[in-house]
């Protein structure tokens, strides 16, 4: 079915709002045909409260069930076939190849937290029994397990509009915890978002769900997204996006009359560390892996390496011209719109008229038939970068800035700086152990993800990874957006006290009838109690 430019209220076309905006290609700025309507008050209040009725529902369902409707979801979205890759294609220049590979991340990751429910034990069950011997005072029994927080508001990103979209991480991993979602669509990919939707739908019927588990509204202001994020209903935002925005959404959460979580990704300049050694045994390699990384997907990636660090020597100089040079020598990809490339104009712009930087390839903007920006390489020293946190700016896009430092002392001085960030590489070699040790622990502080000898790029959906980072990366990092412990954002912990086994539920229960693995009495085990 072709877009209708509607918003989605528990299943329900909505087009009540005055003010429209289209799609636009990035590829050749061509504006698209259907009209999209930015949601109303009213349309945002309806969603909310069906998502409210949703949740008095879904709060009770099984693990089963929730896994069911994930791996239906799954399945309706790969049913879109051709016409969700040629439509986001369109909206946002990202390229088949690319947009196929994140289709089967998308469905992976729903099929990964369905397989994470069926299993069962993300609840984190855990069982004090009472102790009514204990003196002075007996111990009373006491039971706690994580439940779901009520309807979520998800803000879909504009570079992964398939994986950290309508259907994305965040999305998936409220459903599983048995939350509603209610995703404000990126302006970016309307008519993408509104296909997502009709699978969801169609999912959600013949899982026999409530209609309000899922609603899409659509806009492309700023007060959009903030009446939803106000609404009295919403009891969490996920956000994947700039850390202007994501500070707003968190701004406003907490000023709410009952402030809210708001688990925001929003960048990070992604340290790379080289050692000498590593660019005396393999400068080619890693001048490769460097600029690939850098320049993978644009530079539109909340990984891709921003800032390299390396000390003052002949092989540092000549590596930095070979990086040079291969970025000058690589074709500049397609932005994602006209927002992007006056924003990574703007940062460049404002980093390179800093005193002690220098321009050594891009950062001149020229016109294109699309939207676009030149591979960019940028050089200051490690003294400037020390006085200057302005030079941890984020460059969307595909910009490298080289911190030349006069000796590893002053190395460690500048990665002391840092602020906080996604991830942090150290790219070295076997004998520089001793010395990559005391850097990896002072990176540790830094990041959600320490990376030795290889390159940020490249988040796997799985239970050890670790998709956040200290602020201004996050605005929670003792959460992640990506792998299984995700769901956690999504739920909240719960203790019965002296509760008859017969209202506890099936995870607390004496006998254990789902047979997932809990705490009883300080140790692991799946056996029932009446067999300890």
């Amino acid at each position: 079915m072709p877009a209708s430019g509607a918003n989605w209220i528990a299943g329900n076309a909505s087009v009540e709002g005055g003010e429209t905006f289209t799609s636009v290609n990035p590829r050749h700025k061509t504006a698209g045909d259907v009209q999209f309507h930015n949601a109303t008050s009213d349309e945002i209040h309806r969603a909310a409260n069906a998502a409210r009725d949703a949740f008095l529902e879904t709060r009770l369902y099984s693990a089963a069930r929730l896994a069911e409707f994930l791996n239906m979801v799954a399945h309706e979205v790969e049913t879109l076939g051709d016409e969700l890759i040629t439509t986001a294609e369109w909206e946002t220049g990202l390229g088949v190849s690319r947009l196929t590979g994140e289709r089967a991340r998308t469905t992976g990751q729903l099929r990964a937290f369905a397989a994470l429910l069926r299993e069962g034990s993300y609840v984190e069950a855990i069982i004090d029994r009472a102790q009514l011997e204990r003196q002075p005072a007996p111990r009373p029994d006491i039971r706690r397990m994580l439940v779901p927080l009520g309807p979520v508001a998800v803000f879909s990103a504009s570079n992964f509009p398939f994986a950290f979209a309508v259907a994305g991480g965040d999305s998936t991993s409220a459903w599983s915890a048995g939350c509603p979602v209610i995703v404000k669509g990126h302006p970016g990919h309307p008519a993408t978002s509104e296909l997502f939707a009709q699978a969801i739908y169609r999912a959600i019927e013949a899982a026999e769900f409530p209609k309000g588990y899922f609603s899409l509204l659509q806009g492309n202001s700023i007060e959009v997204g903030q009446m939803v994020v106000q609404h009295p209903l919403i009891e969490a935002v996920g956000f994947t996006g700039s850390l202007r925005g994501g500070r707003a959404l968190f701004d406003t959460a907490s000023r709410r009359p009952k402030p809210i979580p708001v688990y925001a990704e929003m960048g990070s300049v992604n340290p790379v560390v080289i050692l000498q050694r590593a660019l005396l045994s393999r400068p080619d390699t890693l001048a490769d892996g460097l600029v690939n990384s850098a320049t993978l997907g644009a530079g539109q990636f909340c990984t891709n390496p921003g800032v390299v660090f390396v000390v003052e020597s002949p092989e540092s100089r000549a590596f930095i011209v070979d990086v040079t040079e291969k970025m000058a020598g690589k074709e500049a990809g397609v932005l994602l719109n006209a927002q992007v490339e006056q924003g990574l104009q703007n940062a460049v712009n404002h980093t390179v008229h800093k005193p002690m930087v220098k321009l050594l390839t891009g950062g001149h903007f020229e016109k294109n038939a699309g939207y676009c920006y030149p591979n960019t390489v940028l050089q200051t020293t490690g003294a400037a970068f020390i006085a200057d946190t302005e030079l941890q700016q984020e460059h969307f896009g595909a910009v490298i800035l080289f911190v030349l430092c006069q000796s590893q002392d002053e190395l460690v001085q500048a990665l002391e700086c840092l602020e906080g960030n996604l991830t942090a590489t150290v790219h070295a070699e076997s004998d520089d152990l001793e010395l990559a040790g005391p850097i990896f622990d002072r990176l540790r502080d830094k990041v959600g993800r320490l990376l030795w000898n290889g390159f940020p790029t490249g988040v796997e959906v799985v239970y050890a990874q670790q998709h956040g980072g200290p602020y201004p990366a996050t605005t929670a990092p003792a959460t992640t957006s990506v792998g299984m412990t995700a769901i956690k954002r999504f739920m909240r912990p719960v203790a019965f006290q002296n509760m008859p086994d017969s209202l506890l539920p099936d995870a607390l229960k004496d006998s254990n009838p789902l047979g997932i693995l809990r705490i009883v009495d300080n140790f692991y085990t799946r056996d029932p109690l009446n067999q300890r």
